[in-house]
């Protein structure tokens, strides 16, 4: 039991004897000594009283040959507490106070690296991910030797299989709630805009579905020119994908689309046009 209670007051007393340590250095009006604290709270990783520090000793070396390593750490305090959009704004002020320093490539990518971060779950807004693609970019274009373009690309490929995985949700909610039309169009852009996705064939099927359902729901006039919309598909399908597995269960709509067409124009001819 007194074990127990050793060891449960213990992490409460170490914590007390840091915030009152850190407290004591803070009183302190000695600024290098502030800044060494700093870099050794940095070091040990304990960010947050690190960063603390660096904020009010940033107007103090601002200017002085100390406030380029002061900046970088203060940035990089944000990163590792994971408040990405400080962090976001960190590396972009480093970048313009220190356009020309050694660490440039570096900042460069982590301030690419922070949209990323802050990009949501697939099912909200993906504004950082469009921009975590677009900056990621840059980067690449502006360090095209760099050792981290490997990992842009990376970052690109995931924040585009994301963005991917976002517009299939809405199409195929479309078709579920058999906004069917909607739904044909939504999976052929979905098609056009990654056309090397793996999953293309079963994009194609879909809007071939899609518009076969929404001619066999559309009022008579309309059916005929939108089961003719499905044999194009179809035909599209079968030039992209000739060797498919899914393509016999497409030619199976465009056989019904062609079938149906048939019959409306049968139904033509035994109902002359009345004058």
């Amino acid at each position: 039991m007194k074990l127990a209670f050793v060891l449960l007051i213990v992490p409460f007393l170490m914590l007390a004897g840091c915030s009152n340590q850190f407290t004591k250095v803070m009183k302190s009006t000695d600024y290098e000594y502030k800044l060494k604290k700093a870099d050794e709270y940095y070091v040990n990783k304990k960010y947050r009283y690190a960063e603390q520090l660096y904020q009010e000793l940033f107007p103090v070396f601002k200017g002085s040959d100390k406030f380029e390593e002061l900046y970088y750490k203060y940035a990089y305090c944000s990163y590792y507490q994971k408040n990405y959009l400080d962090a976001e704004n960190l590396f972009k002020g480093f970048l313009g106070v220190f356009p020309n320093s050694s660490r440039a490539e570096e900042i460069a990518y982590m301030h690419a690296l922070t949209f990323y971060k802050q990009s949501p779950n697939v099912e909200l807004d993906q504004t950082n991910t469009t921009k975590a693609i677009g900056m990621m970019q840059g980067f690449i274009n502006n360090y095209p030797n760099s050792k981290r373009v490997a990992d842009a690309n990376e970052i690109i490929a995931k924040c585009r299989a994301k963005l991917e995985e976002k517009d299939y949700l809405a199409a195929k909610l479309y078709y579920n709630l058999q906004m069917y039309q909607a739904a044909g169009i939504a999976f052929t852009n979905l098609l056009n805009s990654y056309p090397e996705s793996p999953k293309g064939e079963e994009y194609m099927l879909m809007a071939v579905k899609s518009f076969y359902d929404f001619a066999r729901l559309s009022v008579p006039d309309k059916q005929q020119e939108r089961y003719a919309k499905v044999n194009e598909e179809y035909l599209d399908f079968k030039d992209r994908y000739p060797e498919s597995k899914l393509l016999a269960e497409a030619e199976d709509y465009k056989n019904l689309s062609q079938n149906n067409i048939k019959k409306i124009q049968n139904e033509q001819i035994k109902t002359p046009t009345e004058h």
